[in-house]
């Protein structure tokens, strides 16, 4: 099966990019199209403003618009949206689509609250991790801060999950340009950046090797600028990725807006967790301390 990451900027309008999005799809080749995080719009959760729960009105028609885009191209698409459930309510959601219809949805469960990463303000944590069955596979579809927590990965592949996928919005901070900001100078070395990519690649890296499956991960590129003037803005890294079961390198994308491609084969994961039996060793019975807060 092969596999397309659609790695892009935010092109200025919803229009804008929503139409640059069906460029790049047009040009993949993969049964299975995973988009970014949020994808439609700019990632608008670097400041706190209530206007941007506006974006989340058209959830039903983008719902819509996208399920005939994974109809009329013959694709499993996952599409990552604002969704409104009610005033008040809001969900980080990624709908899953296979070839014109709506397979399943995941609502983000991990929510973060950093400077630039104003997300609790906006979503409500999900409270399901369930894989979505598809005609390519059994989607463990999570959404970007989730990646960085091992029990997420598990729980899906648990339940059967045979790629874990991640869209994603990730970069560094971006100092402002009229004032001196400590903690976006120290943020901004060459080396804290590197260990800030390196330690996003790593820790989802483990999540393919510990849990035998393959994960895919996909970040937006390009700088967008915090328009409340609070922070400088976000550079997307980009650097979006296909791992083995093996935590092999199968694609890796660069800091650029492109397309990435690779072939898998699931059957080489079911394998391999015949040779690395990790499922098998486990010792549940000396576990429960994992569902406290601290122990």
């Amino acid at each position: 099966m092969k596999i397309s990451l659609i790695q892009q900027e935010y092109k200025g309008s919803k229009e804008a990019t929503v139409k640059h999005t069906l460029e790049m799809i047009a040009k993949a080749r993969g049964e299975l199209i995973i988009l970014q995080e949020l994808h439609q719009n700019e990632y608008f959760c670097k400041s706190e403003d209530t206007k941007f729960f506006d974006y989340a009105e058209s959830f039903e028609e983008d719902v819509e618009f996208w399920r005939k885009v994974s109809q009329e191209k013959n694709i499993v698409l996952v599409a990552s949206l604002f969704e409104k459930v009610m005033d008040g309510i809001y969900y980080n959601t990624a709908v899953v689509f296979d070839r014109g219809n709506v397979a399943g949805k995941y609502r983000k469960n991990h929510i973060p609250d950093d400077p630039g990463f104003y997300e609790k303000f906006y979503f409500t944590p999900g409270d399901e991790m369930e894989p979505v069955d598809t005609s390519v596979g059994r989607l463990g579809v999570l959404v970007c801060w989730d990646q960085w927590y091992p029990e997420a990965a598990r729980i899906m592949a648990l339940k059967g999950a045979e790629i874990i996928i991640y869209p994603t919005a990730i970069g560094w901070l971006m100092c402002p340009e009229d004032r001196v900001d400590e903690l976006c100078e120290k943020e901004n070395t060459p080396e804290e950046k590197d260990k800030m990519l390196n330690a996003w690649t790593t820790v989802q890296r483990g999540h393919a090797v510990a849990n035998g499956v393959y994960v895919a991960a996909v970040n937006r590129v390009g700088k967008e600028k915090d328009e409340s003037g609070v922070l400088g803005g976000i550079e997307f890294w980009g650097n979006s990725f296909i791992f083995g079961p093996q935590g092999e390198e199968i694609a890796k994308g660069s800091f650029e807006e492109e397309i990435i491609e690779a072939e898998i084969d699931l059957k080489q994961a079911a394998e391999i967790r015949k040779i690395w039996p990790f499922f098998r060793d486990r010792r549940i019975e000396n576990y429960s301390c994992i569902t406290k807060r601290y122990c």
